[in-house]
C-alpha cells in the first residue's frame, strides 16, 4: 500500500505531461494554467472512474463523445484510457481498505427468569461472538441484543439480499467487476 500512494500522486503529473506534450503547453491553447490544471484533474477523474467501472471501449467512446471533442482527440483519449486502465485499477485495488472477513460465529440464548425485585420476569438476550480474520489475525467481537432486534436485523439483511437479485443491482455489480 505504501508504494501505491506515490504512483497515484504521479498519475495527474503524467497526465499533465501528456497534455503538455500533446498540446505544447497552455500558451499554445491560449488558456491559463488554472484551466489546464482543471482539465488535467477532469481527465484524471474520467480515467479513474472509467477504470474503476472497467467500461468497454465502446462505452468509453460513447461517454467522451457527449463531451463534444473532435474525433482525433476522442481517439487520443481512448488510447490513453486503454494504455492506463490496468495500472489505474491496480493502484485503486492497493488503496482499497482491507476489510475483515468472516471466520466463525458462536451464539447463545440467555434468559433471566427472575430477580430480587421481580419474581415473574422473563428477559431474553441473545449473545453473539463473531470471529473475524483481519490482516492474517483473528479477532472476536461480542454482541448482545434482544430477540426482537435480532429479528428486525434478520429481516433487513434478507431484504438487502432480495434487492441484490434485482436487475438494477446485478447491472451495478457486473460493472464493478
Amino acid at each position: 500500500m505504501e508504494g501505491s500512494a506515490p504512483r497515484l500522486v504521479l498519475f495527474p503529473v503524467r497526465l499533465h505531461e501528456f497534455a503538455r506534450d500533446k498540446f505544447a503547453g497552455s500558451g499554445r491553447l491560449n488558456v491559463g494554467a488554472d484551466s489546464v490544471q482543471r482539465g488535467v484533474e477532469g481527465l484524471a477523474y474520467l480515467l479513474t472512474e472509467s477504470s474503476k467501472l472497467m467500461i468497454s471501449e465502446t462505452d468509453f467512446q460513447d461517454s467522451i463523445h457527449v463531451l463534444g471533442f473532435s474525433d482525433e482527440l476522442n481517439k487520443v483519449l481512448l488510447q490513453l484510457y486503454l494504455d492506463n486502465r490496468k495500472e489505474i485499477r491496480s493502484i485503486l485495488g492497493e488503496l482499497a481498505p482491507k476489510l475483515p472477513s468472516y471466520h466463525s460465529l458462536e451464539w447463545r440464548l440467555d434468559v433471566q427468569l427472575a430477580s430480587r425485585s421481580l419474581r415473574q420476569q422473563i428477559k431474553p438476550a441473545v449473545t453473539i461472538k463473531l470471529h473475524l480474520n483481519q490482516n492474517e489475525e483473528q479477532t472476536a467481537q461480542v454482541l448482545q441484543t434482544d430477540p426482537s432486534t435480532l429479528l428486525h436485523l434478520i429481516q433487513q439483511l434478507e431484504q438487502a439480499l432480495g434487492e441484490m437479485k434485482t436487475n438494477h443491482c446485478r447491472r451495478i455489480v457486473r460493472n464493478m467487476k
